[in-house]
């Protein structure tokens, strides 16, 4: 398999566990048809440019005498998930969902104790889990996202979903979600958008929660996936889950699964690093209108700050294609009152 089409885990476990480590345009407002009460957009972002470049381009493409007018039908936005949407430091969430699967299935499997590389995740031995290199890290992937039907894995991620921690705030993962971008994603939606997560991670680790947290149902998610099967059984047919690696949704792989899924090239696109880069260029390719925006991780108090040298997240070329491009750069720190819905 070619380097840039590893499967994302193992691109995950290769880099988050080689030593990253947390650290500690006018706006317009909107009444509500039916109250009739006028209240401000984006609550949760600061006054200035930022907050104005998202509003502005939202009036540019749905007031019917503008020239950049974009049909509601063609009014798509896509957003990355990890950094984009919610967290993802100390290292991405669907890893330690990984991590958490082999330590539950390992009373059934005794030879895992000697085995690399589950017993370095047994042993929380870092070092050994990277030196276990690409075959290892895939070994261990598809032992915990396949060799199940696609119902039992949507029940299992349920389940950790609705009782795993963070491991620095304590909370619910879904509860590490970006106050300010719940507030864009209804914005959006309120404007007549459709709002699409284009993310690397699992596209069956994603759906059974995106609903509920985001608004974003099932058949909105576009994501990496591995192969499956249909098998008749007893009590009838089942999808079941393959160990091999179907569709890698990152970098090159977004525009072609925006294409496969979607079928229509956004007029908007969110993200955080560099795996979003290719998103935001097919989405700035378009005919019409585009807006792409990064989010930057720059609060260090509140968040985590990084950029160009993080093992997860990365963003260094898109920083720079982002300034040249004249794409709008949210700076956290600054442009956002609030990071987290739990924060007072």
């Amino acid at each position: 398999m070619r380097r840039e089409h590893q499967p994302l885990f193992a691109i995950m476990v290769m880099t988050a566990f080689l030593g990253t480590a947390a650290v500690g345009c006018g706006p317009q407002s909107e009444e509500s048809p039916a109250s009739g009460v006028v209240s401000e957009p984006l609550p949760s972002w600061s006054e200035g440019a930022t907050k104005q470049a998202i509003t502005r381009f939202v009036t540019r493409v749905t007031d019917p005498a503008s020239p950049d007018f974009v049909p509601e039908a063609e009014r798509i936005a896509t957003f990355d998930n990890d950094g984009t949407l919610w967290a993802e430091q100390p290292v991405y969430f669907q890893l330690l969902f990984a991590i958490d699967r082999v330590k539950a299935l390992a009373p059934g499997h005794p030879e895992w104790a000697t085995t690399q590389p589950f017993k370095a995740v047994l042993d929380d031995d870092r070092e050994a889990l990277a030196a276990a290199g690409e075959h290892g890290l895939l070994e261990l992937v598809m032992a915990t996202h396949a060799g199940m039907t696609t119902t039992e894995f949507e029940q299992i991620v349920r389940d950790w979903i609705a009782s795993a921690r963070h491991p620095k705030s304590g909370r619910p993962f879904t509860e590490m979600v970006y106050q300010p971008m719940l507030e864009l994603l209804d914005y959006l939606r309120a404007h007549g958008f459709k709002t699409f997560i284009v993310s690397g991670g699992g596209i069956e680790f994603m759906r059974p929660w995106t609903e509920e947290v985001y608004g974003i149902p099932p058949e909105q998610v576009v994501g990496s996936s591995i192969k499956t099967e249909l098998e008749m059984r007893d009590e009838g047919p089942v999808l079941v889950r393959l160990p091999e690696v179907a569709f890698v949704d990152d970098k090159e792989g977004k525009p072609v699964g925006i294409h496969s899924h979607i079928g229509r090239r956004p007029i908007a696109a969110f993200g955080n690093s560099d795996g979003d880069l290719q998103m935001l260029q097919w989405t700035a390719a378009g005919d019409g209108p585009s807006f792409c925006l990064y989010v930057h991780h720059t609060d260090g108090d509140r968040e985590w700050a990084y950029d160009r040298e993080s093992h997860v997240g990365r963003l260094d070329k898109g920083l720079d294609e982002a300034q040249a491009r004249g794409w709008t750069i949210v700076d956290m720190k600054n442009d956002w009152q609030r990071v987290f819905p739990f924060e007072d």
